[in-house]
């Protein structure tokens, strides 16, 4: 059975809506990068160097990322020469296969949230100002509360204008609460006084957010460590998760950001926000190869349901769903 098959069998096994969703979230990386790989593929006779070079190119545009780039056209040779392939089409599913490998050869760690079965889950957001960090936020908030639990927010971005009040509106939207101090006030006091909240509340999950300046990366690290210890000191083991929230619009941008915020904090995972609104979404995966942190929210449209888990096999078919119907078809 072919790839394309195979992995059409594997999410047909999902709903409907999460295919739709990421088909539909992906449109303009597919229109970019597949259809220039068509294109590539209509003009070529045989697989060779010039073929690559030229694949190495789209690959690149797509903001896969150098390194990885170079990787995945080494793998691609070797099995290019191993399965003797010669027609230019077949090459197509390897590359989504490839894709697929890429993604899933790292270190292990997973796509999915670590949730506490029992007591407070603590999960912390760091990124940069404008990223979608407290849009990202009341979607999980969203998320959350519609699976049944009781959610709390903590306001620790206190420096930026309107940041507090900006998630004090996600927290009526999705009817819960904000723990927060004034503008100006110490993250690490708002953070004490949020797991109090949340400890005699006896809430499930408590989403803090934080400031994202990256002008002075020791004051970002001094307030990161502070806010950390004073999670740890009153949960041992929180928080469970350090989410960083990145713009999948700023591509290569978006590299740099993640290879900081991971020099300064321990980053457990990524949201990759506006991903429906870039051509280059192909940064996906140099983020989970070149860094090794795994993606695990994906932001595919404005709905609040729009904010889904991700999954590498309906990220590759989202980005080859016409070929993939294609060869059913036949």
């Amino acid at each position: 059975m072919s790839f394309f098959k195979k992995l059409k069998e594997k999410i047909t096994q999902q709903t409907e809506s999460v295919t739709e969703k990421f088909k539909d979230g992906l449109t303009k990386t597919r229109d970019n990068f597949t259809g220039k790989v068509n294109d590539l593929v209509a003009r070529y006779r045989k697989v060779d160097e010039e073929f690559f070079e030229e694949l190495e190119e789209i690959l690149i545009q797509a903001d896969v990322g150098f390194d990885t780039v170079m990787e995945l056209i080494d793998e691609l040779k070797l099995e290019v020469k191993k399965k003797n392939i010669q027609d230019p089409v077949e090459v197509q599913s390897v590359i989504s296969e490839k894709l697929v490998d890429i993604y899933q050869s790292g270190d292990g760690s997973t796509e999915e949230l670590n949730m506490q079965t029992e007591g407070l889950t603590v999960i912390l957001f760091v990124g940069v100002n404008g990223v979608g960090k407290t849009t990202t936020i009341g979607k999980l908030a969203h998320k959350f509360k519609s699976e049944g639990k009781n959610v709390l927010l903590a306001a620790g971005d206190t420096f930026r204008a309107g940041a507090i009040e900006q998630l004090e509106v996600w927290g009526e939207r999705v009817g819960v609460n904000v723990i927060k101090q004034g503008a100006g006030s110490d993250p690490a006091a708002v953070m004490f006084d949020a797991i109090q909240a949340a400890k005699s509340r006896q809430a499930d999950v408590l989403l803090c957010d934080t400031a994202g300046r990256l002008q002075n990366k020791v004051n970002l690290m001094k307030e990161l460590e502070k806010v950390k210890k004073v999670i740890e000191r009153e949960i041992p083991g929180a928080p469970h998760e350090v989410l960083l929230v990145l713009d999948a619009t700023t591509g290569q941008n978006a590299l740099v950001q993640a290879k900081t915020f991971k020099e300064v904090t321990n980053v457990s995972g990524i949201v990759l926000t506006k991903l429906d609104g870039t051509a280059k979404g192909g940064i996906v995966l140099a983020i989970r190869n070149e860094l090794q942190i795994p993606v695990k929210f994906v932001g595919l449209g404005e709905k609040m349901d729009d904010l889904q888990k991700f999954d590498p096999e309906q990220y590759v078919y989202g980005l080859f769903s016409d070929l993939v119907e294609k060869e059913i078809v036949e």
